[in-house]
Order: C-alpha cells, then structure tokens, then sequence
C-alpha cells in the first residue's frame, strides 16, 4: 500500500517537522502524484509561523481536517503575496476539492491543525469521478457538491480512521479498484510533470482520429484543466526547483543561471518570471523561505 517517504536527512533549525509525505502504491502512480499531512499539534507557533505557502500546481486535490481549521488568505492585489492583515476566508464544507491551481495560494491557521491533503492527477480524477478538470481550475469547493455519493461515504471513512496510516489505507482500498477498471491502457508510472505532459501529449496523438495541434490541444485540456503549453511550464519550474535542492543537498553554491540552463529555460530571467508566477517570489526568495521560513513547510517536504 501507501509508504512513508523519508524524512529530510537536514532539518532546518528553528522549524519543526514539515510534516509527511506518502506515496502512492505501484498501481496508482499514474492516479496519485502523492499525499501530504501536516500536524501542528502539540507545537507552539507565532500567529506568523501558522501561515501556509502553496505553489500554484496542475493537479486537483482532495483535503481533510481531523484537528483544527484552515483559512484562506486573500491577496490584495493580484501580484502580491497576502500576509495577517489580508482578508481571510472560510473553506466551505467539510472536505475541500481544488483544481489545477494557476497562481500560488495561502492559508492560515488559527489554532494547532492535523490535516491531510491528497493530489491527484486531474487526468485521473476525470476519469474516476467524470468531473472535468477545466470547470475547477483555479477553484476550492465543498466537496459534497460535487463528488459521487459513494466518494463522499469514502470521505467520511477516512475522517473516522485512527491514525494517518490507517486514512491512507483506507482512501486506497477505495481507490484502487475503480481505478484498475478506469485507467488508460498505456500510463506513465513517473509522474513529474515535464514526464506526464509528454505522456498526454502522446495519448492525445493516438486515443482518436484527428490529429492537428488544435485537436490535440483539446484533448489534453480536457483532460488536465489546463493547455500543454502551461503544463511545460510546471514541467520546468519542477525540474529548476529539483535541481536547486540537489545543489543544496550537496552544499554546493546554487547558480541560477546554471538552473535555468538546466532545466531548459531561455535565460535567468525566463526561470525569475515564471518562478514568481507559479510560487509568488524569485527564485533567491524562494530557495531562503524555504530553508528559514516555517510558512514554506509545503515545499520543504518534497526534500
């Protein structure tokens, strides 16, 4: 079933723990990209240190809270980064759906939480549940409103379950049969982005006759929510982002221009554009958040 990824070897002094990222088993690799808990219980944090940082991400998400709440902080302004003075928003219902995420996203959390976040492909979820990804692209709803009965019962399942462990074994005893009865015949087992963008690309070409780009195009926004040209970009932004960690791991100087080059940006500029755009800050700011900054423990836990 689902396994425990290893906890960093370095943790940054200062932080607590990120929190823990499971991965899916062998057969929904190609469903899941993975799944994320978060726990503050037990830990005393500053108003400050409640806040969360997420990156703007083509997959759909489900979440849960066993402890706790959460609140979305509102930007004022479409370029900048909201803080706790920014308006706050409650999450609607007691499970939350998202689509693919175009810009970064914030929440806070008032009082300690445990909660859980599961990704999936939205390819997957499309074929699972028949919702189209496109209509929930930069969206959180209640999740009642739109998923399957039986899904919503499968919800509720793993809101009673005992322990992280027990919710992930759960939510797969659901998952992996519908799965095996829905998934394409030909599925990528790695699921980095650039990786998964060529695989639809490729399934496009060949799952219907009709293969001018426009054609093509459609399909895969149909199936992803969002257009191939975007899904490159997440691609590359994952690939800059793997490779500064890999740099730091081996405490080595990180060079931007090196990352661009690398993961096959025009130029260092090219990677500072589209790294704001996708994260809300420029690669330096980035890399020192996620190394001082208790706010950005969501990137912190692919380490």
């Amino acid at each position: 079933m689902a396994f425990l990824a290893a906890s960093p070897t370095r943790q940054p002094e200062g932080l607590i723990p990120s929190g823990q990222l499971w991965l899916p088993h062998a057969s929904l690799s190609a469903c899941l990209r993975a799944t994320i808990v978060r726990s503050t219980v037990g830990h005393a944090l500053s108003d400050a240190q409640r806040i969360n940082r997420f990156p703007a991400a083509p997959l759909c998400s489900l979440s849960w809270w066993f402890t706790g709440r959460s609140e979305r902080l509102v930007p004022e302004r479409p370029d900048t980064m909201p803080g706790l003075d920014s308006p706050r928003e409650p999450f609607s219902g007691r499970w939350v759906l998202a689509g693919p995420q175009t810009r970064p996203s914030t929440s806070w959390c008032p009082e300690p939480t445990h909660a859980m976040m599961v990704m999936f492909m939205p390819d997957a979820l499309h074929l699972l549940t028949g919702l189209a990804p496109g209509d929930l692209a930069d969206r959180t709803v209640d999740a009642a409103t739109l998923l399957p009965r039986d899904w919503l019962a499968m919800c509720e399942a793993v809101q009673q379950q005992a322990d992280d462990a027990a919710r992930m074994e759960c939510l797969e005893q659901f998952l992996l049969p519908r799965w095996q009865a829905c998934r394409p015949g030909a599925a990528t087992l790695s699921q980095r982005y650039g990786d998964w963008a060529a695989h639809l690309a490729q399934r496009a070409a060949l799952s219907a006759p009709g293969r001018s780009l426009r054609q093509l195009e459609r399909r895969i926004k149909r199936w992803a929510g969002l257009p191939l040209r975007e899904l490159r970009g997440f691609g590359k932004a994952e690939q800059a982002f793997f490779d500064t960690i890999a740099a730091d791991a081996a405490q080595a100087p990180v060079r931007w221009a090196e990352v661009a080059a690398g993961a096959g940006f025009s130029d260092q500029s090219h990677l500072s554009r589209v790294t704001r755009r996708i994260t809300g800050y420029a690669p330096q700011a980035l890399y020192e958040g996620i190394r001082s900054d208790e706010a950005f423990w969501a990137y912190r836990i692919w380490v």
